[in-house]
C-alpha cells in the first residue's frame, strides 16, 4: 500500500538550477572574482552535491597549485560566498523567477486529500526550501510536509543515501510503502539505496543522465495521476514475488 510521497527540491519540484546559477556568478561579481560559470561548465559541477562542496570542487579545479595551510581561509571565502550566493537566490524567488513544475502542485494536492503523507528529502539548505515553497505554496507549506530533511539534519550529501534514511525514518515507514522522486543520478542512486522505487524527472541539466533503476523516467509529472502513481507502486512490489 503506497502511504508516502518523497519529494527532491532543486530540479524536481522546481526548476531552480538557473535560479542558483545566476545566484552563484551574482555572488563571484560581488567577492570580485573572475570566475563565471556558463551552463555547460554548472552541468558539470552539479555531478558534486552542495552548493559549498561545488564551490570547493571548482577552486580546487581553477587553484590547484595553490595550499590552504590550515584550511581556514577557504573554508571563510567558501562561507562568504554561498551566503551571498543564497541571498541572491532567495530575492530571486520572492521576484517569481522559479515556479514549481508542471503536475507537481495537483499531485501534491490529490495525495494530502487520499491522505498520503508527503515529505522532502534533499540536500539543500532550509533557507533555499523556505524561500521556494513560502512562494509556491504559501506560508503554511509545512503543515502540508510531515518531514523535512534537508543539509541541515543530513550532512552527507546524494548519492550518499543518509537523506533517504533519515526520512524513512521519521516517517515511520518502510521504503516498500514510499516512493520518491528525483531528477539526478545522484538523487535516484540515494533513494535507491534506502530502497525506494523512484519517478524520475530529468531537467535540462540532468537530460544527459544514467537512469538506470527508476522505476518510470518521465519529462514531468504534468497529467501523473495519483492512481498512476498507485499502480506503478504496486507493480513494483509485485515484481519481487513474481521472480521468487
Amino acid at each position: 500500500m503506497l502511504s508516502a510521497l518523497i519529494f527532491d527540491v532543486d530540479g524536481t519540484l522546481a526548476d531552480t538550477e538557473h535560479a542558483h546559477l545566476a545566484a552563484f556568478n551574482a555572488a563571484f561579481a560581488a567577492e570580485g572574482l573572475d570566475w563565471h560559470w556558463d551552463e555547460a561548465l554548472y552541468t558539470e559541477l552539479l555531478t558534486v552535491s552542495g552548493g559549498k562542496e561545488r564551490l570547493r570542487h571548482y577552486w580546487q579545479q581553477v587553484h590547484p597549485q595553490v595550499q590552504d595551510i590550515d584550511g581556514t581561509a577557504l573554508q571563510a571565502l567558501i562561507d562568504r560566498l554561498h551566503e551571498v550566493k543564497t541571498a541572491v537566490y532567495e530575492q530571486a524567488v520572492l521576484d517569481g523567477a522559479v515556479q514549481l513544475r508542471p503536475g507537481v502542485l495537483a499531485l501534491v494536492e490529490a495525495a494530502g486529500a487520499a491522505g498520503l503523507k508527503l515529505a522532502i528529502a534533499t540536500t539543500t539548505s532550509p533557507v533555499n526550501i523556505a524561500a521556494l515553497l513560502r512562494a509556491a505554496i504559501g506560508q503554511d507549506w509545512r503543515q502540508i510536509f510531515a518531514v523535512v530533511e534537508d543539509a541541515s539534519t543530513a550532512p552527507r550529501k546524494k548519492p550518499h543515501p543518509q537523506v533517504y534514511r533519515q526520512t524513512l525514518q521519521r516517517l515511520g515507514l518502510p521504503a516498500q510503502r514510499c516512493l520518491a522522486f528525483e531528477d539526478s543520478a545522484n538523487g535516484l542512486q540515494a533513494a535507491n539505496a534506502a530502497g525506494l522505487a523512484t519517478v524520475v524527472t530529468p531537467n535540462t541539466f540532468t537530460a544527459h543522465h544514467d537512469f538506470a533503476g527508476a522505476l518510470r523516467v518521465l519529462p514531468s509529472l504534468a497529467g501523473v495521476t495519483l492512481a498512476d502513481l498507485q499502480s506503478w507502486h504496486a507493480a513494483a512490489l509485485a515484481q519481487p514475488a513474481a521472480a521468487a
